[in-house]
């Protein structure tokens, strides 16, 4: 795409004329620009021609409207389009990488593409996905969001659309933006300082302009919100408790009572130093945020200069530090496998004598076998080391948060710049050319603070009466076996282990060349000239993950498994051509119509052993027509494809932690309560197959906090996903009330072979719907040696297996309507901008004619990441007098379901009688209002007040663990439904 930097002047409802669709207009915004008409260039094609209608529908966000919205990352305003779908950003705690994405019509943040002003930038990471914490807000002139089909005027990433964030140009002063903001409970402060300062040089050839910003953000605590102070589970009749966890330790396979049936899956260690099924539960919630603590530094700086009357000399450069602090919940053991030595000198004798009276024969049979008798047990106890004779130990879990210790911590501290400079200009009075090169680099740093090392708990817990066995690292014996605070600062000091720091690396250099112009023919039919484009680009990434020891060896507790190191590189050659064909014009049946059409070959070498390369090919057919002057039709048809990403072909198989609720071969819950189910049959034969001993039936542990391991990795076998996509749509503007414009459009996407892996709930469903033991889907499930459960120690408990492949596909339709209008009532001015999305469907599949077809709109679920709901919309209206505005925004979210729903279900442990009143099956419409006030008292000067969710709403509660733990938390899906509450923000603009 191509923009003339030196005569675009915004007109937004020339925007609204070429696209049909916008979102959020503000103020005088409409009526100002209809007043204007200078050359502009839709996001979309690479050919220039201010007289372009576009055949695909383009969402327009105006800087306004972020102005009106106290926008301070571009992330919170592209969630709240309708039809796109919450990604990972400031509200996503446990799960957010450092960095904040767009996800389009709900088909994945690695399927769209970011652009600034037309330009791809560098990625920020091994997916391929840029940060939006990186866009410079206070010289954006606009945002373009382009959904479906712009592959091939943009490259593979883009199947399923581009955000194209456009800056102002041609910049002449100084300008200063300074925002304030914070929660009416007096947190989750936020303070943005941006200056930005332009002119021209060179007797007016040329213009340079340079931004620089500040931000920072703090956290808002699940403890200070009623509705997230206590963590709450969806009740669907297989599990209970409140939290994973205890304050006091918990250890499996004890048998407190010495008699058959007393076994105890899990026990909890009482303050006198036993062992009983009670144990205090764990409130994870205070320790997590709804807003995670963030600061910002970023510059951006462009010039243009005009060599000659020809060649155009132009450049821009980005740079940004951004530092993401994630605040989770202590550390621990999550169910990890341990060995105790029984002459342990913190346990007490009856810890002990529990221990050896645990039952190893089968829960079916009346006998009882301990696992020592009282005998061995005593002398066990009196050992003096582990070279004594009388010298055993047992084979446990053990379940312990750090309470004593405080939150796990990251800190993601990010780098970026990413520079281009070009030249362009006209080859003749109607072909223009443009040549340019960039560079761009993200470089993040996490850093891990406050997790337990697993090696270190099992280290410790090999102790004798003269200290631990193995005394190396400063080894001390650790307390778990007494209550609540028994675990001494020493004793956490060793644990803890020091820092562990994880290094991530990615780099793109780009070349590209077009020409485009007019044809030089028409046909007979319209004195409208043809216009063509042609292009080459080439593309280089590379992408790294460098680990310390510490972070590759999954030792950390509650990290979610290791992280292996990653290296990897490609490159990808790109030829593009584009042509638009004008057929009739001024005829009774056509006021005019034209066609268009596109396509792009591209080469990827892949630097792989054996790996060779790929050829794709991306193709766009498109018409508009107008039958008369009011009303255009129009329609697309494209062919896209993804290539496979540096992540999905180069990461190493490694196991991690994934979400499920229900295993189908447990049986005690997180309270440590049984159900009394014992698996039987081929069902028991599977469990058994899969790793569980055969004294566990009955004994197995459900997930815990509905997470599990799950084992997967890249693929280099992986080959591109293909998609097709139509839209087909209208443009209403009655020439009997021309400040109207009205567009509906269908749109219908569909990915074929995508990238994925299956979900838990499919690995889970693909074998249990059939258990066998020569069921191919059973036999990938790795079981924990000590309890059966599908938690514990990654190096030997595999959980699931969640391999990359092209067997998937995704799917989703439905529609996009706008409606802008502008009117004056006397010194009044009403602007008025609604703009909806109604999604038909929206499936995905893991596995193409074996795992579930899932439909994930309106519902919500582990299986579907974030809420998509039916319909939504926004209606922006503002009035205007004078110099002041006041602005009303009402967002509407549709009512959504649970996908696995049950009869009559509640929230276990709710506190509150308030909260326990509604419907856990659904969350009911949701309504938001916001207010803004501006008042402008002379030209240089923009005072602004903005209220956000103007009554208090609360968000609807879903419970935890009934989603994906990045989207699912705080009882609610905080980035589709507001968690901090009312909210005031204070704007103050001023121009020199």
């Amino acid at each position: 795409m191509q923009f003339n930097h030196r005569r675009i002047s915004l007109a937004i409802n020339t925007a609204l004329v070429l696209s049909g669709a916008g979102v959020g207009f503000a103020g005088n915004a409409i009526a100002e620009s209809a007043k204007q008409m200078e050359e502009i260039v839709v996001t979309g094609s690479m050919i220039r021609n201010p007289n372009l209608e576009r055949s695909a529908p383009v969402n327009v966000i105006a800087s306004e409207e972020m102005e009106f919205q106290a926008v301070a990352q571009v992330e919170e305003i592209l969630r709240e389009i309708p039809g796109s779908v919450p990604s990972t950003g400031a509200n996503v705690n446990n799960g957010n990488g450092g960095f904040s994405y767009v996800n389009l019509r709900g088909l994945g943040s690695n399927r769209n593409l970011v652009l600034v002003n037309g330009r791809r930038m560098a990625p920020s990471e091994l997916n391929g996905r840029f940060d939006l914490n990186n866009i410079p807000i206070a010289l954006l002139e606009r945002v373009d969001v382009l959904t479906g089909g712009a592959s091939t005027t943009y490259g593979a990433d883009a199947i399923a659309g581009v955000v194209n964030f456009v800056t102002k140009n041609d910049f002449n002063g100084v300008e200063l933006n300074v925002q304030w903001g914070e929660t009416e409970a007096g947190d989750g402060g936020r303070e943005v300082v941006e200056v930005t300062a332009g002119g021209d040089f060179a007797d007016d050839r040329g213009n340079a302009v340079l931004s620089v910003g500040f931000q920072t953000s703090e956290p808002v605590y699940w403890g200070d919100r009623k509705f997230s102070e206590f963590v709450l589970f969806y009740d669907d009749g297989s599990r209970g408790g409140s939290g994973l966890g205890s304050f006091n330790s918990r250890f499996g396979n004890v048998n407190p009572t010495g008699a058959k049936g007393g076994n105890l899956g899990l026990a909890g260690v009482q303050p006198d130093r036993t062992f009983a099924s009670a144990f205090t539960a764990y409130n994870y919630g205070p320790s997590n945020v709804f807003q995670t603590p963030f600061d910002r530094k970023n510059m951006y700086t462009a010039f243009d200069y005009d060599i000659n009357d020809q060649v155009e000399f132009y450049g821009q450069a980005m740079f940004s530090q951004n530092v993401v602090n994630t605040l989770i919940a202590p550390s621990g053991s999550f169910g990890d496998s341990v060995t105790v030595a029984l002459n342990h000198p913190l346990m007490s004798a009856a810890q002990r004598n529990a221990f050896c009276a645990f039952d190893t024969t089968a829960a079916a049979t009346d006998a009882y076998t301990p696992r020592f008798s009282q005998a061995e047990c005593d002398a066990a106890g009196a050992a003096t080391g582990k070279a004594d004779p009388a010298y055993r130990e047992v084979n446990t879990q053990l379940r312990r948060r750090n309470v004593e210790g405080g939150p796990r911590i990251s800190e993601y501290t990010a780098n970026y710049f990413n520079y281009m400079v070009g030249l362009r200009g006209d080859l003749t009075d109607t072909i223009q050319y443009d040549v340019n090169a960039s560079y761009g680099k993200s470089d993040q740093t996490q850093t891990q603070k406050g997790y337990w090392m697993k090696s270190r708990f099992r280290q410790s817990l090999l102790s004798g009466p003269n200290g631990c066995f193995d005394s190396s690292n400063g080894c001390v014996p650790v307390d778990f076996f007494g209550p609540t605070g028994s675990i001494t600062a020493a004793m956490n000091a060793y644990l803890q282990g020091g820092e562990s720091k994880i290094q991530t690396v990615f780099d793109m250099t780009q070349y590209s060349a077009s020409m485009s112009g007019e044809a030089g023919f028409s046909l007979p039919t319209t004195d409208q000239s043809a216009f063509f484009a042609f292009g080459y680009e080439t593309r280089e990434y590379s992408g790294s993950q460098q680990s310390d020891i510490l972070s590759q060896s999954g030792d950390l507790g509650g990290a979610g498994g290791a992280s292996p190191a990653i290296d990897g590189s490609y490159e990808v050659t790109e030829l593009i051509a584009e042509g638009i064909l004008p057929v009739f014009e001024g005829e009774s049946f056509a006021h005019d119509l034209s066609l268009e059409g596109g396509y792009r070959y591209s080469e990827y070498n892949v630097d792989a052993a054996g790996s060779g390369s790929e050829t794709t090919d991306t193709w766009k057919v498109g018409v508009n027509w107008s039958p008369i002057e009011d009303l255009k039709l129009r329609s697309t048809f494209a062919r896209a494809v993804r290539a496979p990403n540096i992540a999905e072909l180069f990461s190493p198989v490694t196991t991690g932690l994934g979400n499920l609720q229900v295993d189908p071969c447990a049986s005690v819950d997180d309270s440590g309560v049984s159900s009394g189910f014992v698996p039987a049959g081929a069902l028991r034969d599977v469990c058994i197959a899969q790793g569980a001993p055969a004294a566990t039936m009955g004994f197995i542990p459900q997930p815990a906090a509905s997470q599990v391991n799950i084992t997967g990795g890249g693929n280099l076998n992986l080959s591109a996903e293909e998609s097709d996509s139509l839209t087909l749509g209208f443009v209403y503007q009655p020439s009997f009330l021309p400040a109207m414009t009205v567009s509906l459009d269908y749109y219908d996407i569909t990915i074929d072979g995508s990238i994925n892996s299956p979900t838990e709930d499919d690995v889970i469903a693909l074998c249990f719907n059939n258990p066998s033991v020569t069921n191919a889907a059973c036999n990938g499930i790795v079981r924990s040696p000590i309890d059966g459960g599908l938690s514990g120690d990654e190096a030997v408990v595999k959980g699931l297996p969640l391999t990359l492949s092209n067997t998937g596909n995704l799917a989703t339709d439905g529609y996009d309507l706008s409606v802008q209008y502008f009117r004056e009532f006397g010194v009044i001015t009403w602007t008025t901008n609604f703009v909806a999305n109604h999604t038909n469907s929206s499936t995905f599949q893991a596995v193409t004619g074996v795992s579930q077809n899932r439909e994930c709109v309106g519902l919500w679920s582990s299986n579907c990441a974030s809420i998509q709901p039916k319909t939504a919309f926004n209606w922006r209206n503002t009035f205007s007098y004078e110099e002041f505005d006041a602005s009303f925004m009402w967002r509407y979210i549709s009512e959504n379901e649970y996908e696995n729903r049950v009869s009559d279900p509640a929230l276990i442990g709710v506190p509150d009688a308030d909260l326990g009143s509604q419907n856990w099956n659904r969350t009911e419409a949701y309504h938001l209002w916001d207010l803004t006030l501006r008042y402008k008292p002379t030209e240089n000067i923009a005072l602004t007040a903005v209220v956000s969710n103007l009554f208090d709403e609360d968000p609807p509660l879903t419970g935890d663990g009934s989603g994906t733990t990045s989207f699912n938390s705080g009882n609610t899906f905080p980035s589709t439904f507001d968690t901090l509450g009312r909210r005031y923000n204070l704007i103050a603009k001023l121009t020199f």
